[in-house]
């Protein structure tokens, strides 16, 4: 509760270490410390009961301490109250305790001062955390009319000791009056409400989640019980209690568990957390969580949709009615039905379905509705959903569904961004797991892996928004669409997901009704939506095998056209980090490729048919006149801007092209990496090749594409400089880098992070060695791969950089000096060895 300047108490502003009489920790205060901690180390009560009995025995602690304290200091006519969620008698372990002292003003300042002391001291001294005011009943009131949440913690005022009716006159005040104010008030309740969500995120995708602040969280659950107390509307009952009672339960065993006042939910703690609840593992733990905050989510749209109702027909100001209309743009007038589809009608700012609609004779019309909505850019009204799923319960779409059926969910999936909370409201009340129960095991799924901003099943709905955007790209936009929502569908199985998603999306597919010919293009996506993005980023491009191998598993130019479209699709729904204009032009480079492939053109090995360029060549003639390395830079234009997922324009770092011409010697593929790390140069492509321009022994030629970290590029001449020193030694850069590393773990916090891993690509190539490494990025990571290779004696002839978050995936083709292949086994000593070099 928040503190008024009339606060008469006089305490100090913090907690002092003791009291000023030489503390209040009496026998009593004892007695509640050992009885209050029997209770939570106690297995039994545990949820609901053991939050009740913690509330009622500090009620008693607290109600023995006013006694006692108005008895020392004569002070009569004031009441002990309970406000906020100790008003609600939901005490969390390490729950602050939230007071209101009520006096009815006779007191002097001086004895009043002196019984809040003997309140306060006794709460401080046991280690709790309190959050106090003293205030007359007129100045609660006061204070409620002026703060809002002041307004909102004494809508749950609970008495606790001293005179009722002080309590009971507050407490109907502050109803009385939130009633009153109801409409002025909730829109800016509301507004809080928003910008909450926006500073923590919201609770149902968040890797570690606050269970109190983001959105879907405990202060939503507390703002649905403001609006029902305002009598302006109602939120959905259906869960909404068991999920608010989840998150508690959760809330107390992380208090539990670290024995800390806090509501974040941090990865090292979620294991012990789901184990002091008895589930599984910290997944099982994440997805009830996300369930919960799903379902307080859904009533909160509901619900704000209903104020903002009933505020339009109250004829709130305009600008009121702006915040809280739910969508620009035309919608009809009050009372007015406009037709959107058969049997849907809008009405009021919402699709409904109309009166001669007959769901137990239409079963395709909850999808037909649900499309009209995302259309026309509305929300499908709660009714209508819960209508048509009391009828599909007993009147479910035949299996294969009828065209009709698959068209709609089609157009619903065709919606853009409008499809997303029509898909959420269908979710949320059941119609999705029956229309397809396969859904069930990726719902509210959470994915571990940082470059997600998402749970696996919005990660789904979201690709399908992202590919909608792409349908006139395609010959067939229903197949990428529904590719879409299925790719990861076998995330919810054991083993390749992809795998496991190529049985289920051919078992969904025949359910929607597509023919055997579609089904196989449908399943060919879900089994292969990786490969164009993890081709193109880590092999080389220019080999034949690689072009031959996709080739074989796309089958056809159609499906490599829808293929190409998902594969962009996915990686703008999965995150920032997971797509760019570089892999955009990589991807594109392997289509085209793969096109000619396909249509009967096959790649021709550049390394065989094209000669260096005129740069190139005059590059290494000058290297070798000079004997030293010779260098160019070529900045790149910056990129076009990608949209993130918040909006914003990201553009892409400004890059160059850089050119390196060295004679050919020992340690020249580290050397160049070191340097490059040193100057905060991110490498993303490299290729390596040896020349003879002028007949006196051969120049290695190295062409990176490269990043700057931070936006600035080196002077050419300063990254020629610090070659010339890395190749004669006097340059230490593993020192350097080393160095680095160390202020940078001073700087930041600690990861664990897995062990890098090294694998032979088998198959990958008739003409090198494909050697793939996985590892934690780092400044110098290459140089390091480098230095090993070069410490086996193999020969890089290319190398392809691929970076996702903190991950870095790179690859490289590697020969014996004399350009064949390495044998087997010695290829697998060299990915043990160099695995070995990067723990």
């Amino acid at each position: 509760m928040t503190e008024s300047a009339e606060d008469t108490a006089g305490r100090p502003a913090a907690p002092p270490p003791s009291a000023p009489d030489g503390g209040h920790l009496a026998a009593s205060d004892g007695g509640y410390a050992a009885a209050r901690l029997r209770l939570l180390q106690d297995d039994a009560p545990t949820g609901p009961d053991r939050r009740a009995g913690l509330a009622h025995l500090t009620d008693d602690w607290l109600g023995a301490l006013l006694t006692a304290a108005a008895g020392a200091t004569g002070v009569t006519g004031t009441a002990l109250v309970a406000v906020g969620g100790y008003g609600r008698g939901e005490l969390s372990p390490r729950s602050d305790l939230d007071l209101l002292l009520l006096h009815d003003g006779r007191a002097a300042t001086a004895d009043l001062a002196a019984l809040a002391d003997r309140l306060w001291y006794p709460v401080w001294d046991l280690g709790l955390d309190l959050d106090h005011s003293v205030r007359t009943p007129s100045e609660a009131r006061r204070a409620a009319r002026e703060d809002l949440k002041v307004q909102l913690g004494l809508l749950d005022a609970r008495h606790l000791a001293g005179d009722p009716e002080l309590t009971a006159a507050v407490r109907s005040a502050a109803y009385a009056g939130w009633r009153e104010s109801a409409p002025k008030r909730l829109p800016e309740l509301h507004e809080l409400c928003q910008e909450r969500a926006a500073r923590q995120g919201e609770l149902q995708y968040l890797l570690e989640p606050d269970l109190k602040e983001a959105r879907g969280g405990l202060r939503d659950a507390t703002a649905l019980r403001a609006i029902a107390a305002s009598w302006l509307a109602d939120a959905p009952r259906g869960g909404l209690e068991t999920a608010r009672t989840r998150l508690l339960d959760t809330r107390d065993a992380l208090h539990l568990t670290t024995g800390r006042a806090t509501d974040r939910l941090a990865l090292q703690e979620q294991d012990q957390v789901a184990g002091a609840l008895g589930m599984l593992d910290a997944d099982a733990l994440l997805r009830q969580t996300y369930e919960s905050a799903r379902t307080i989510s859904y009533a909160a749209d509901v619900t704000w949709r209903e104020v903002g109702r009933v505020l339009r027909a109250r004829s709130v100001k305009p600008t009121l009615r702006g915040l809280l209309a739910g969508r620009p743009g035309r919608t009809a007038a009050k009372g007015e039905r406009s037709p959107l589809a058969e049997g849907v009608v809008e009405l009021d700012g919402e699709a409904v379905l109309a009166r001669t609609a007959r769901p137990e004779r239409d079963p395709v019309l909850v999808l037909r509705a649900a499309a009209a909505a995302a259309q026309a850019g509305l929300p499908l009204a709660t009714h209508a959903i819960r209508r048509c799923a009391r009828a599909g319960a007993t009147a479910p779409l035949p299996v294969p569904w009828p065209a009709e059926a698959r068209e709609q969910l089609v157009t619903l999936l065709g919606a853009g961004a409008h499809t997303v909370p029509v898909w959420e409201a269908l979710e949320a009340e059941g119609v999705i797991g029956r229309l397809l129960p396969d859904w069930e095991r990726v719902r509210c799924r959470p994915q571990r892996n940082a470059v997600h901003t998402w749970t696996v099943d919005r990660h789904l709905v979201e690709t399908a928004v992202r590919a909608a955007a792409l349908t006139r790209r395609v010959h067939r936009p229903d197949l990428l669409l529904v590719a879409a929502l299925l790719h990861d569908i076998g995330k919810g199985w054991p083993g390749d997901h992809s795998v496991a998603g190529e049985t289920i999306a051919r078992d969904v597919a025949s359910r929607l009704g597509f023919d055997s010919h579609d089904i196989t293009v449908i399943a060919t996506l879900v089994r292969h939506h990786l490969l164009l993005i993890e081709t193109a980023t880590r092999r080389d491009l220019d080999d034949p095998e690689t072009v031959a191998a996709v080739a074989e598993a796309v089958g056809s130019p159609g499906t490599l056209e829808l293929l190409h479209a998902l594969t962009e699709a996915d990686a703008l729904a999965t995150g920032p980090a997971a797509w760019s204009s570089w892999r955009d032009g990589l991807v594109t480079d392997l289509v085209a490729r793969v096109a000619d492939r396909l249509a009967g053109e096959p790649a021709a090995d550049p390394r065989e048919t094209a000669g260096p360029t005129a740069e190139q060549e005059r590059l290494a003639i000058e290297a070798g006149r000079t004997g030293g390395p010779v260098l160019a830079l070529h900045t790149r234009p910056e990129s076009t801007p990608q949209t993130a997922d918040d909006g914003t324009a990201a553009r892409e770092p400004v890059g160059v092209e850089l050119l390196i011409a060295v004679p050919d010697q020992a340690g020249v593929l580290p050397a160049a990496a070191g340097v490059l790390a040193l100057h905060r140069l991110t490498v993303r492509a490299a290729d390596l090749r040896a020349l003879d321009p002028i007949g006196q022994g051969p120049v290695l030629l190295l062409s990176w594409r490269v990043a700057a970290e931070y936006g600035s590029l080196p002077e050419a001449d300063r990254l020629r400089a610090d070659l010339v020193r890395a190749l004669d030694g006097s340059l230490d850069i593993p020192a350097r880098l080393a160095e680095r590393e160390r202020a940078y773990a001073r700087r930041s916090r600690a990861v664990l992070a897995p062990p890098p891993r090294v694998t032979v690509a088998t198959g990958s190539s008739r003409t090198a060695t494909v050697i793939e490494v996985r590892a934690q990025d780092a400044h110098g990571l290459l140089h390091r791969i480098g230095r090993a290779l070069e410490a086996a004696g193999v020969w890089v002839r290319s190398a392809h950089v691929s970076t996702l978050g903190a991950n870095a995936v790179d690859t490289v083709y590697v020969t014996r000096h004399d350009g064949t292949v390495l044998p087997e086994g010695e290829a697998a000593d060299l990915a043990k060895a160099l695995e070995e070099a990067l723990r």
